[in-house]
């Protein structure tokens, strides 16, 4: 009896999801627990497994779809997974197998013929090329949207020719099967190398936001709206706790199994300064002030798919090296799609650091309903005075934007302050002074 494969439950406030990359086709065997689909969010990416071994008899929807919770994807026909049909021709008759290779050989010949008619479309430039060299379409690989053959394209397929040894069949192989955690990013730089490729031939391309950028416009703009977003800077030195860091960073990697960087001590120092501000740690939720007992800290890491921000919950009962493994394991997962509904839930403030781009300064953005964000920049070498002489010391630029209908400006300069101190003097962190 056929299987249904159907949209799963979605997360809460979510109604609706994008059917992203399908993994299987119409015809091929998939095992138990085998990943079909990934079905895009404006949050996660959700994976659809198979429900038994099989094979896919039916696709439903095709890529780009918008589908909701409970709606038919496909149609699974349970059983072995070979995933077409039997080899075994031993017990036909041979007049029977001979049928079957004329007919075999007859739809080759009329696949070839056909192939020739269904040529990708090619830009003019590039049937000029094609003219000159003697090339046809057929032979030729596009890396243009919908397979559109580029100048480019040619002339590697020309190169190719010269040298005796046709690359394009492999191209299209390693493109057709990126790795899961860089598909997306892979599908960009191809959309970026055709377009840079067709720049002399004014071509446009329009392709659908994504999920996600869609949901981060929505709140950017609510953001702008909706808050009185103020933004306050200050500069801290950096050297102290670089200096820990390159004392310590063997011994701590060696006893942790993890990498000693300078999130930790953010994150300990926004800590400790929110016990002393609250209100930098509240909310408005309609008319009230809601202030949280807790410290959960969303970390701003970047994916394939944009920006994500899950959540450190319990921040101050975490280790610099628990929040150090946490940090990677959020990385690691927004860079794979794999982050969870419940990672990405809550927070009581942020923390951005653009400074791993090389950003030296900006206004971070609030994450709502948080009133608060953390920016991080660059840290550059600079001249500073320093007990009355000037001196190079490593300075990072920081920023805290605030929502100015709960926080005074008093509260967010010394709230920044406070990072500022507690970097530049990390004993202070240990003693909470």
């Amino acid at each position: 009896m056929s299987i249904e494969i159907k949209v799963p439950a979605l997360p809460e406030s979510i109604t609706e999801a994008t059917v992203g990359a399908w993994h299987k086709k119409a015809g091929d065997g998939v095992k138990r627990d085998e990943n079909m689909v990934d079905l895009e969010t404006d949050k996660v990416v959700l994976e659809v497994p198979a429900e038994s071994e099989g094979v896919l008899k039916e696709v439903l929807v095709k890529e780009g779809d918008t589908v909701e919770a409970g709606a038919v994807l496909a149609i699974l026909e349970p059983g072995e997974a070979t995933g077409g049909g039997s080899d075994d021709d031993s017990d036909k008759p041979d007049d029977a197998a001979d049928d079957d290779d004329g007919k075999s050989e007859a739809a080759e010949k009329k696949k070839s013929s056909n192939a020739d008619d269904e040529s990708p479309p090619a830009s003019p430039a590039a049937q000029k090329l094609m003219a000159e060299h003697g090339l046809k379409a057929g032979d030729i690989d596009g890396s243009g949207k919908d397979g559109r053959i580029t100048k480019a394209d040619v002339q590697d397929a020309v190169s190719s020719k010269e040298s005796g040894a046709s690359q394009s069949s492999d191209k299209a192989s390693e493109k057709s099967r990126p790795a899961p955690a860089e598909a997306q990013e892979d599908l960009e730089k191809e959309d970026r190398a055709a377009i840079s490729a067709t720049q002399d031939e004014r071509l446009e391309q329009r392709v659908p936001m994504s999920r996600i950028r869609q949901r981060i416009a929505e709140r950017l703009l609510d953001v702008s709206q909706n808050t009185a977003m103020l933004t306050t800077f200050n500069e801290v030195d950096m050297k102290s706790v670089m200096q820990i860091r390159s004392t310590y960073k063997e011994k701590f990697e060696k006893d942790h199994e993890v990498r000693l960087g300078f999130m930790s001590f953010f994150v300990k120092a926004a800590v400790e300064a929110l016990k002393r501000f609250p209100i930098v740690n509240a909310s408005i939720d309609d008319g009230d002030v809601v202030y949280h007992g807790y410290y959960d800290i969303g970390l701003a890491v970047s994916s394939p798919r944009g920006l994500l921000v899950p959540v450190m919950r319990d921040a101050d009962q975490m280790s610099y090296a628990e929040v150090e493994e946490k940090l990677g394991e959020f990385g690691q997962k927004a860079r794979d799609g794999k982050l969870t509904m419940e990672e990405l839930k809550g927070g009581t403030f942020t923390i951005t650091n653009g400074g791993v781009f090389g950003s030296m300064l900006s206004t971070p953005i609030l994450n709502p309903p948080q009133s608060a964000i953390l920016g991080m920049h660059a840290i550059n070498e600079r001249p500073v005075v320093v007990d009355g002489e000037i001196v190079i010391r490593p300075i990072m630029q920081l920023a805290l934007s605030y929502d100015h209908r709960l926080i005074d400006g008093r509260d967010a300069v010394l709230f920044l302050r406070t990072i500022k101190e507690l970097i530049e003097d990390p004993a202070r962190l240990l003693l909470q002074v």
